[in-house]
């Protein structure tokens, strides 16, 4: 088990993109690079296996394998939390166990991909799986993404029953965000993502933190680190210079892997390669990711 409470879970966490050679082999090099990265950015988390790591294309040999190596790059340095992908309780908790066994401070459950059922079902299910370990759970409540949800009124019964459900995982608009918020009382501390959108907004309604991806992720700890230090301002001129490239890549999770992961890829100097199936990229995209790495210049570890 990891060394950080819930308590130390804050600011700007970044999950991992799944980097491939050129034979669609998850590669270990580059994947070991995007962790000193995110790290040598300031990222105060890191994350593996949600949609950015593209976990539905990978086996469940290699899940294990992503967590394997998170867990050895990010040395326990910062909060360490892996997204549960599974059709069924005992999936997930298998996958749990390897979480646990690799040292993550928390696990994010994802709705189970078979399938489409009644918030009741999956209250039992999540709750199922939460029971199963000592972990902080949150609960990625993603609609848009996964065609399924739970409402803040869901939300707030679900972690009633279950104490250790003690984050919500959202991705959604400031506005929802901030209902989700309200309707819980302030009482489970919630995360958004979508890519940064809103970032400032996010802070300011009480959002714990972001979950991102990590082609802007430097600018995003700065915005954070400004406005925790009371400097809107500040906080606003960095959200501004990754506004652009954010709307550019946030046009859906095909768009994001395509080309937020050559943003980053760009940034970083590391080949990108896809796994089949894939969305490929077209001319104009690849212009555009040039011009927004140019515009937000190398991503290093500083």
């Amino acid at each position: 088990m990891g060394k950080f409470g819930s308590e130390n879970f804050h600011g700007i966490h970044a999950i991992v993109y799944a980097l491939f050679d050129g034979e669609e082999r998850l590669n270990r090099t580059a994947m070991r690079r995007q962790v000193e990265l995110c790290l040598g950015s300031g990222a105060d988390g890191m994350a593996a296996l949600g949609l950015a790591t593209e976990v539905a294309k990978l086996t469940e040999a290699e899940r294990r394998t992503v967590m394997d190596w998170v867990a050895e790059d990010t040395r326990a340095r910062v909060p360490l939390a892996f997204t549960i992908f599974g059709a069924s309780v005992a999936e997930q908790i298998a996958q749990i166990r390897h979480a646990e066994s690799v040292g993550a401070d928390w696990v994010i459950l994802q709705p189970p991909s078979a399938g489409t059922y009644g918030a009741a079902e999956y209250i039992r299910f999540f709750g199922r799986v939460a029971e199963a370990t000592d972990l902080p759970v949150a609960i990625q409540n993603a609609p848009a993404f996964f065609g399924r949800g739970l409402t803040a009124d869901e939300i707030r019964d679900l972690v009633s029953q279950h104490p250790n459900i003690q984050l919500v995982k959202g991705e959604g608009p400031v506005v929802d965000i901030a209902g989700l918020i309200s309707r819980t009382e302030r009482r489970v501390p919630v995360f958004n993502g979508r890519g940064g959108l809103e970032l400032i907004d996010n802070f300011r309604i009480g959002c714990r933190g972001m979950i991102l991806a990590p082609d802007c992720i430097d600018y995003a700890v700065r915005a954070y680190a400004a406005f925790s230090a009371g400097d809107e301002g500040g906080a606003e001129a960095q959200y501004r210079a990754m506004l652009p490239p954010a709307v550019f890549v946030m046009q859906g999770i095909e768009n994001l892997i395509c080309y937020g992961k050559r943003l980053f890829g760009a940034r970083a100097g590391i080949p990108i390669h896809d796994r089949a199936p894939a969305l490929r990229p077209d001319k104009i995209g690849l212009e555009m990711v040039q011009r927004f790495a140019a515009q937000l210049g190398p991503l290093t570890a500083e």
